[in-house]
């Protein structure tokens, strides 16, 4: 049985195919964020959503969110978003947003290595970074 909190392997997932839709599929949770492979100091990720998120921001850094399944409404204080399969948004660092899911969304995240789910809000979401899959 394979776990799903594996160590990042050697090569940092590099120098071999990975099929995304594969990899979402292996999780079972939703909000945890699972790490795939890592290009210099950034991590792509695979997660499933649903239901709604937290608010917070990411000081430091922007954030892409690329649905692969799904539609994801991504809030903003002032507006909203929708993304649709095979589109992609990147959240600018310091703007405040709040994802949601009507039904069950799968996605690549791509940020920085070590950067929080919730950003600047430690709660009861925060999913433990590094867990690869």
């Amino acid at each position: 049985m394979t776990q799903i909190s594996e160590l990042a392997p050697d090569s940092r997932g590099q120098g071999v195919a990975i099929n995304l839709i594969e990899k979402v599929g292996r999780i079972k949770e939703h909000w945890q964020p699972r790490v795939i492979v890592e290009m210099n100091d950034y991590q792509f990720k695979v997660v499933k959503l649903e239901g709604d998120f937290v608010w917070h921001q990411h000081a430091e850094t922007d954030e892409t969110f690329l649905v692969l399944d799904g539609n994801l409404r991504i809030d903003f204080r002032d507006r909203s978003i929708l993304l649709q399969p095979g589109e992609l948004a990147v959240i600018p660092k310091g703007v405040e947003h709040k994802p949601f899911a009507g039904a069950e969304v799968k996605l690549l995240l791509i940020e920085p290595r070590g950067v929080l789910n919730t950003g600047d809000s430690e709660n009861d979401r925060t999913a433990q970074n590094d867990v690869w899959i």
